[in-house]
């Protein structure tokens, strides 16, 4: 998903670039707020970060001028919200684009638009929907981070189709970047959906009260945090 840096031709990058600002700047009102109501909620975002930034860092061989890897921001979203969640991508790909040439700068405008806007916005989404269901919150948290990071990938072959369109076709274009992504990304995909499942119930059992505080869980009774069940508040 990382767009190497020089990659995307004028105008496109600047394009990615104002479309992506807003929408950052909004997550880091909404991280500052966050942190000022729950101060105790730091360590875990501090985690959250850590996790996007190692998970997102294991990359493959891919399209070209870009690469196949799991993404975390499915996950980050379900705790933290999608506007957090892109915040949290703008450090992380910062720190990928300058430590190690995962990305760049000019193309840190699309990447972020891909990996911390799109992605998590839909998996907020699905796992909302999820949230007003009697379903296993297990499947809600499966599904949600799996189409997450395909999401993600549809966009950068969006991106990539619209820069360089074949024969003039931009969806031509878009269905051969994506079909050579998902030779890699949907078992990415899925491995990182099982991953967030065992992470989230993890959380459940021995932080569930934070993540009642989040809005993520409701808890039946005040002494219990091992039994938890989603709550219908977004």
């Amino acid at each position: 998903m990382h767009i190497m840096e020089g990659f995307l031709p004028s105008p496109w990058w600047q394009i990615w670039w104002i479309i992506s600002l807003p929408i950052v700047a909004y997550g880091v009102y909404k991280v500052a707020k966050l942190t000022k109501k729950m101060p105790e909620i730091k360590p875990l975002l501090a985690l959250v970060g850590a996790f996007v930034f190692v998970i997102s860092a294991l990359k493959l061989p891919s399209v070209t001028g870009s690469s196949s890897h799991p993404t975390g921001t499915g996950f980050s979203a379900i705790l933290f919200g999608p506007a957090i969640t892109s915040a949290i991508s703008v450090i992380v790909l910062v720190f990928q684009a300058l430590l190690l040439a995962h990305g760049g700068i000019t193309t840190l405008g699309a990447n972020i638009f891909s990996m911390g806007i799109v992605g998590p916005a839909i998996g907020f989404a699905i796992w909302w929907v999820f949230k007003k269901t009697r379903v296993n919150p297990s499947v809600g948290v499966f599904v949600a981070v799996a189409v997450a990071d395909l999401m993600t990938y549809i966009t950068t072959a969006f991106q990539l189709g619209l820069a360089f369109p074949t024969e003039g076709s931009v969806f031509t274009s878009f269905a051969t970047f994506f079909g050579i992504y998902a030779i890699t990304q949907i078992p990415i995909a899925i491995a990182e959906g099982f991953l967030a499942v065992l992470i989230f119930n993890f959380l459940s059992k021995y932080k569930g009260s934070i993540l009642q505080k989040l809005g993520v869980l409701k808890i039946p009774t005040a002494n219990t945090e091992r039994k938890v069940e989603p709550q219908n508040a977004v």
